[in-house]
C-alpha cells in the first residue's frame, strides 16, 4: 500500500462525496435556528481566516467547547461544521468553531498558532472549563491544544482535549503527495506531531477513532493514546466521515467524552 493510499479516505468510503454538501446544508440549517444565539464572524487575529462563531446555550453557560474542522490542513472551513455543536450545547455547554489559515499559505507550525489564538479569544468570552477537540487534521490541532507547549493563554483552562481521527505523528504524510502542498519536513514533523510531545499536566485526554477507518488512522489514534496514557475509543461502524456524528446528540457517546464530569 502507498502512502496515498494509507491516508486515503474518500476513496474508501460509498458516496464519500455527498458528505461537505450535506454538512454545509445541515450547518446554514443549525445557525439559522439558533438565532441570536449563534455569534458569527468574531475575530481572533487580523488574518482573512482569523474568525470564529460562538454557539450558546439558552442559559449561563458550563464551559466551553472548542471544535477544530478537519480537512487535511487545506480545505474547508468554520461554517461548514456548525450543527456539530449540538451535542455540547444541548449539555449546557457554548461551543466555539474557529476558521484558521490553510496550506500552502501557512505551515502547520502557523496553524497550531492561530488555533493557540482562537481558543484563547473563545476563552475570553464563556467562563469556565475548556475542552478543545477536532476532527482529522482538526484532530492534530486539538491535540496540539493539549500539549505541554501549547501556544495560548488559555493554557491553563483546558481542562480536556479530545482529538478525533487524529493525525498524531506527521512523519508518514511526508511521503504522501499531499505534503507538495503541506509542506512538512523532518523538523516540522519532530514539533508538530503530538504523539512526540508530552500531555500537559493537569488536562486530561480522550482519543476517538471510527473502527471502520483506515488502517492509517487506527494506528495514529492508538499510537497517541499509548504516547499520552490516555484512553481511545474505537467507535464500531464508523467511518472517517461519520465519526463525528455523535457530536450531533447530546446523549451519545462521544458528547460524553467531551463534557462529562466536568
Amino acid at each position: 500500500m502507498t502512502p496515498d493510499e494509507a491516508y486515503s479516505n474518500a476513496s474508501r468510503v460509498p458516496d464519500a462525496d455527498r458528505f461537505p454538501p450535506l454538512w454545509e446544508r445541515e450547518a446554514a440549517a443549525f445557525r439559522d435556528a439558533l438565532g441570536p444565539r449563534a455569534r458569527l464572524g468574531l475575530a481572533y487575529g487580523p488574518g482573512a481566516r482569523h474568525g470564529f462563531d460562538l454557539f450558546l446555550p439558552g442559559s449561563d453557560p458550563r464551559g466551553l467547547v472548542v471544535f477544530v474542522h478537519g480537512g487535511y490542513w487545506k480545505s474547508f472551513a468554520r461554517d461548514s461544521w456548525s450543527h456539530f455543536a449540538a451535542g455540547p450545547l444541548a449539555r449546557g455547554w457554548a461551543v466555539a468553531m474557529p476558521s484558521y489559515t490553510l496550506a500552502p499559505e501557512a505551515r502547520l507550525a502557523d496553524m497550531t498558532r492561530e488555533i493557540g489564538a482562537a481558543v484563547a479569544a473563545a476563552a475570553a468570552q464563556v467562563a469556565g472549563p475548556v475542552v478543545v477537540t477536532g476532527h482529522s487534521a482538526g484532530g492534530h490541532l486539538s491535540a496540539r491544544m493539549g500539549c505541554a507547549d501549547a501556544p495560548t493563554d488559555a493554557a491553563g483552562r483546558i481542562a480536556r482535549v479530545v482529538p478525533i481521527s487524529p493525525l498524531a505523528d506527521l512523519d508518514p504524510l511526508r511521503e504522501t503527495t499531499m505534503n507538495e502542498v503541506l509542506h512538512i519536513d523532518a523538523a516540522e514533523a519532530a514539533a508538530e506531531s503530538p504523539a512526540r510531545l508530552p500531555l500537559r499536566a493537569g488536562t486530561q485526554a480522550h482519543v476517538w477513532v471510527g473502527g471502520l477507518e483506515r488502517p492509517a488512522f487506527l494506528w495514529q489514534a492508538r499510537l497517541l493514546s499509548e504516547a499520552w496514557g490516555c484512553p481511545w475509543t474505537v467507535d464500531p461502524g464508523l467511518h472517517h466521515f461519520d465519526v463525528i456524528d455523535g457530536l450531533l446528540r447530546p446523549d451519545s457517546a462521544l458528547t460524553d467524552a467531551l463534557v462529562a464530569g466536568l
